[in-house]
């Protein structure tokens, strides 16, 4: 019985878990931020590239 005590106090599997689910967390809000900033990116570069193509030396 003091086994499952001990087993019912321990809360080192629980911080690892806490630890885990921040690090999900991060992980997700970065894959959203890159995807945004890329979109946007490709958007600046899709534009540039447009106008050096349209531009007619003189």
């Amino acid at each position: 019985m003091s086994m499952f005590k001990r087993f019912v106090k321990d809360e080192s599997g629980a911080t690892a878990i806490e630890y885990g689910l921040i690090a999900v967390g991060i992980a997700i809000a970065i894959i959203t931020a890159v995807g945004i900033v890329g979109d946007n990116l490709e958007g600046t570069f899709t534009t540039i590239g447009d106008s050096l193509q349209n531009n007619t030396p003189r």
